[in-house]
């Protein structure tokens, strides 16, 4: 079954690339000018995803995900020709799901369409955290397999966050503004720096864990 996606982008010649690239992918779109047109076309009909410009000419691009989020959880990729961090960490708070700074690939923002969309697929109702990890957030320890595991701060929150969604698989971007949110000047290398970090911790109880899974491409996860 073709996704269904809609473009609210000004530039036609940014529209007219992402247009061709969905349809490389078997991708239906529906393409809007305006901020206030790609509003309606959302309360009109269902979409399953939507690519949204920050900088249209009659609205915000933040203030589209406002109004769109107070009737649809559909995902949301924002194209911007800023990168600012306060810029990310506003779109990513009011509602979106991912980022694009222009210049880009077409192809990449088709790649982080699948991605999104895989990663937004509900988890059964069922999943529990592995019973080989007991979080005491009031005492901030995590033990495994009955150990207490000597964490950092970071390393903490990182693995709590992972702890909490099994096999959800985050994104870099995703772990650093929710782990790292109040640090400055954060790299995505030092995410991967922690995650190797864990994985010594943990292999230092178990040899042969291999808790921490990674994704090429999309991020890590926790296995169940």
């Amino acid at each position: 079954m073709s996704l269904n996606v809609l473009i609210i982008e000004d530039e036609s010649a940014i529209a007219d690339t992402l247009i061709y690239a969905c349809q490389e992918a078997n991708i239906q779109t529906t393409h809007s000018l305006l901020g206030h047109q790609g509003i309606a076309l959302i309360k009109s009909q269902p979409f399953d995803f939507v690519i949204l410009d920050v900088g249209l000419p009659d609205l915000s691009g933040f203030d589209v995900c406002r109004a769109i989020r107070e009737t649809s959880q559909v995902p949301i990729l924002f194209l911007t020709a800023r990168n600012h961090e306060i810029d990310r960490i506003v779109g990513l708070e009011i509602g979106a799901d991912d980022y694009v700074t222009k210049p880009f690939s077409p192809r990449e923002v088709v790649a982080r369409i699948h991605a999104i969309l895989r990663r937004s697929q509900p988890m059964p109702s069922q999943q529990e955290a592995p019973k080989s990890f007991v979080v005491d957030e009031e005492a901030s320890h995590i033990h495994y397999m009955g150990k207490l595991l000597s964490l950092t701060r970071y390393e903490y929150l990182l693995l709590k966050t992972l702890i909490k969604q099994p096999n959800r698989v985050y994104s870099r971007d995703q772990l650093m503004d929710m782990v790292w949110i109040s640090a400055e000047d954060t790299l995505e290398r030092t995410v991967d720096a922690h995650i190797k970090t864990l994985r010594s911790k943990l292999r230092a109880i178990d040899a042969q864990t291999s808790a921490i899974i990674t994704h090429r491409g999309m991020g890590y996860s926790l296995t169940a």
